[in-house]
């Protein structure tokens, strides 16, 4: 090959050392598919005191502006993660001409706009497939691939850590805090699992795929955030025993007037005869609903070295194969720019455990709630009361598909009556019928 592309990485980790020993190892597959010479010129690390496997140490600066700023890097990858500097970092090697690829959910939800902007005044390429679910094809399909339907909802388990606590909670009866340090010992989740736990990586994810299904910018500050640590044994079990397993979902939907999206993540209770309901431990699944293709299941690892490394490498190439042909790809779509909405415009279904004084009328008063916010019940089962020897009695209600607004007011209305003891437990219902 007569051509050239020079490539610099920032970030020597667990993905960046993957990146370098898969560009090395499979250079002439690489560099075929890419129609030129793919070299890594430079690594870019924090400490070059620390050993490096995979990375010739000849690579490895501690300079990465220098690096970045080359005049003869073609192409950048930034592994490095956080906001700064990789964000001040990123801008100087679109300044200079060089096309980005990135796996930084954070920093694309975050400035995602100011980086796509910088991307088409220098008319260079800003990928970041590995950003959302490690290996899986994702958002070049849907950037590209659906680019000729109309997306109505983005729904999927997108963060591996918290899917892991999750299925171990629901097969091995487990509390949350004994499987966060199971997970913790294993390497699944790091020492502060803040960010996944608490649902902040899920929703810088979700801001990502939101923007590209609904050709808006979206941001991580537009997601609804509602993470997993309260969720304890006894709602796991109970879900379980309804014939529901429950998981961390990212959904992102159109609202049904069509004037504008919603983004949330949370917990919620998934029917096991769905397919989200069978990803277990690590794994992600995001489906996605459009007009004509209907649904379109995506399924792999969502993270991890090797899986992550083979995502960057294909934006590798895709980047590499339009500088040869001297243009950029595909532009960063925000047409429709539609307005994202709060978490009440959502339309969704509840399940509400209930313990109620068993007495005449107080059925009727549940029920009541229910109808002046106008939610239509799908079931009402009861377990325990008077006929059991106890004054109280278990209530579980499910509803029919309705605004969050008014399931939220109802969920309030019930906290008041004098029937209702205590409101034991609500959760989310998504898939199956009325979804």
């Amino acid at each position: 090959m007569t051509q050239t592309i020079k490539v610099a990485l920032l970030g020597g980790g667990t993905v960046g050392s993957q990146v370098v020993r898969l560009l090395i190892e499979n250079v002439q597959d690489l560099s075929a598919r890419a129609g030129a010479t793919l070299e890594v010129v430079g690594v870019a690390v924090r400490d070059l005191r620390r050993e490096r496997p995979g990375i010739p140490t000849r690579l490895l600066t501690d300079d990465p502006m220098a690096l970045v700023t080359r005049p003869d890097v073609d192409l950048v990858i930034e592994v490095m993660g956080g906001i700064e500097p990789a964000r001040e970092l990123i801008l100087a090697a679109l300044d200079n001409g060089a096309s980005v690829v990135s796996a930084n959910k954070a920093l694309i939800a975050e400035d995602g706009a100011v980086l796509h902007a910088a991307a088409e005044r220098n008319s260079v390429d800003l990928y970041y497939e590995a950003a959302v679910a490690g290996a899986i094809p994702l958002l070049r399909p849907l950037r590209e691939s659906l680019a000729g339907d109309r997306v109505r909802r983005v729904l999927g388990i997108v963060n591996g850590t918290t899917n892991y606590i999750l299925t171990k909670m629901d097969e091995d009866g487990a509390d949350y805090a004994e499987v966060l340090a199971e997970a913790q010992r294993l390497g699944y989740a790091e020492a502060d699992p803040t960010a996944d736990v608490e649902g902040h990586d899920a929703a810088a994810k979700a801001a990502i795929l939101a923007g590209l299904a609904f050709h808006s910018p979206v941001s991580m500050s537009d997601v609804s955030c509602e993470g997993i640590s309260g969720l304890t044994a006894a709602d796991i079990t109970a879900a379980r025993d309804s014939g529901f397993v429950v998981k961390l979902l990212a959904v992102a939907e159109l609202t049904d007037a069509g004037d504008g999206v919603v983004v949330r993540v949370h917990p919620a209770m998934v029917p096991r005869s769905h397919p989200l309901a069978s990803v277990r431990d690590a794994y992600n699944a995001v489906f996605v609903e459009a007009e004509s293709a209907g649904q379109v299941m995506f399924y792999g690892r969502g993270a991890g070295g090797e899986p992550t490394a083979s995502a960057v490498l294909g934006d590798v190439v895709a980047a590499a194969r339009n500088k040869l042909a001297g243009r950029p790809g595909h532009a960063h779509s925000v047409y429709a720019d539609l307005k994202v909405l709060p978490l009440g415009r959502a339309t969704t279904r509840y399940s509400v455990s209930l313990l109620v004084l068993d007495r005449p009328g107080a059925l009727a008063a549940v029920a009541a709630a229910f109808a002046e916010q106008g939610v239509s019940l799908q079931s009402v089962r009861q377990e325990g009361g008077l006929e059991s020897g106890e004054q109280d009695a278990s209530l579980l209600v499910r509803t029919h598909a309705a605004a969050e607004s008014s399931l939220q007011q109802t969920v309030e209305r019930l906290r008041e009556l004098a029937e209702v003891k205590q409101v034991v437990a609500v959760m989310r219902v998504e898939g199956g019928p009325d979804a």
